[in-house]
């Protein structure tokens, strides 16, 4: 066993205490819940910062940093995060399973990680093995934690959990440093809390048909190079929580977006590269690519489950919210994959021909592009919901050509000065959201 797999089992062990919450919670007196579920973790901390210094404990504890500077810093960091998270789930009666899965999660899935890094360098498979151990220590957290608690335990809903918890963990470890754990356990447990209180029905049928397809999609993706190992991660997160808190209608044009966008991203690539516009690290595109088209149709998706119980709003708006926004990144990316490779491109302000590049700049072939990939969206939206019919496919291709169009004026005028492309897409999609929403509702095809 390596010093590495001896020191993640060596902090999985330490995590493992974040189980004391739900059994300090059967006497139900929250001040001495908090001091059981805090205590241990603070004295860690201590001790880790100003008692051992040297010795069998350091040397299993110690990361190469801590080595440097003769302090435990990479395990007082992970204590005070967990005992911190203790107090406020307590205190703010928080979901105990999203504290203790969260904890978990990070603290298995690091073993997972480092035991199979024992065996392979390839990341994907260091990947896996944080997914993997993650999901399993956050199903067993979650079920530890009701039979210390006395409470009842909803399978769909506990694995859910674990499955969007390992995903996000797995995803931030992949592009943080391992000092930033406090980050990730933090990050992770605030997402478990999130879907516990907006409370979603969760299938479990639903949860492993997503984790099966957006798993298996994800890693084609990363086969062809269509997206790095942050991208691919970030892209099966987002399917995961399409699929369960929306529906395959919603999923469908979430990856249809992926997929036809990365390829167009790969066609005739050696010929953008000579043109200068081909994208970074050979078209895989990255978790901030990835967020940027995508995070605005996340909110959408994420109020349409928060509705109307939190948000006094119909869901269906923030469906035509959803597809607008899906709408204009398909419009916007098949507009400048394709649009790049012609000449005589115009900026979109002065219709003055500019170099092939610009920011800001459109072809009529780019444009035309750009429509038939709104209307892809579109359309799919129109046969997978009934609610949508005509009039619904023509205000959410109308959301996709006026997201791609505000993304081409904003290139025009504010790229550059303070916001870069990925900003650029972020408020392209946030203004067709809004658009497909108001037209909906203006159209009279959902209350507000």
């Amino acid at each position: 066993m390596t010093s590495t797999v001896r020191r993640a089992g060596a902090f999985a062990a330490i995590g493992t205490l974040a189980l004391l919450v739900p059994a300090a919670g059967r006497v139900q007196d929250p001040a001495t819940t908090t001091v059981i579920g805090t205590a241990p973790f603070v004295a860690i901390a201590v001790l880790s910062l100003y008692v051992v210094d040297d010795g069998v404990l350091f040397e299993l504890f110690a990361r190469p940093g801590d080595r440097r500077d003769q302090r435990l810093y990479g395990l007082a960091g992970f204590a005070l995060a967990a005992a911190g998270l203790a107090l406020i789930t307590v205190q703010f009666d928080l979901a105990v399973a999203g504290y203790v899965g969260a904890v978990c999660i990070l603290a298995y899935g690091n073993l997972g990680e480092q035991a199979v890094r024992a065996y392979s360098d390839e990341p994907v498979f260091a990947v896996a093995g944080f997914s993997a151990a993650g999901f399993l220590a956050g199903v067993g957290a979650q079920v530890a934690s009701a039979i210390l608690a006395g409470t009842g335990l909803d399978l769909p809903t506990t694995l859910f959990f674990a499955a969007s918890g390992a995903l996000l963990g797995a995803l931030l470890r992949t592009v943080l440093f391992e000092r930033d754990d406090p980050l990730v356990v933090v990050s992770i447990a605030l997402l478990l809390w999130l879907f516990a209180d907006l409370d979603v029905p969760v299938e479990t049928t639903r949860v492993l048909v997503a984790l099966g397809v957006t798993v298996g999609l994800g890693y084609v993706s990363y086969a062809l190079e269509t997206a790095s190992l942050p991208g691919m991660l970030t892209g099966v997160l987002l399917g995961l929580l399409t699929i369960v808190l929306g529906d395959y209608g919603w999923f469908l044009m979430l990856i249809t977006f992926f997929g036809v966008g990365g390829l167009s991203t790969k066609f005739r690539y050696e010929e953008k590269q000579a043109r200068g516009i081909a994208e970074e690290n050979e078209g895989a595109r990255g978790s901030g690519n990835v967020l940027a088209n995508s995070l605005t149709a996340l909110l959408s998706l994420l109020a349409a489950a928060a509705s109307p119980e939190f948000i006094p709003a119909d869901p269906q708006v923030f469906l035509f919210a959803f597809a607008g926004a899906i709408a204009a990144a398909m419009s916007d990316t098949l507009s400048s994959e394709i649009g790049g490779l012609f000449d005589n491109p115009r900026l979109i302000t002065t219709l003055r021909p500019v170099p092939p590049g610009t920011d800001g700049a459109v072809t009529w072939q780019g444009e035309l592009a750009g429509v038939v990939g709104a209307g892809l969206i579109a359309g799919i939206a129109g046969l997978m919901f009934q609610s949508v019919a005509t009039v619904g496919v023509a205000v959410i291709l109308a959301a996709g050509v006026v997201g791609m169009t505000a993304d081409s004026l904003l290139g025009a005028t504010v790229e550059g000065r303070g916001i870069g492309n990925q900003g650029v897409n972020f408020l392209a999609t946030v203004v067709a959201a809004v658009a497909g929403a108001a037209l909906a509702v203006a159209t009279g095809l959902t209350p507000l």
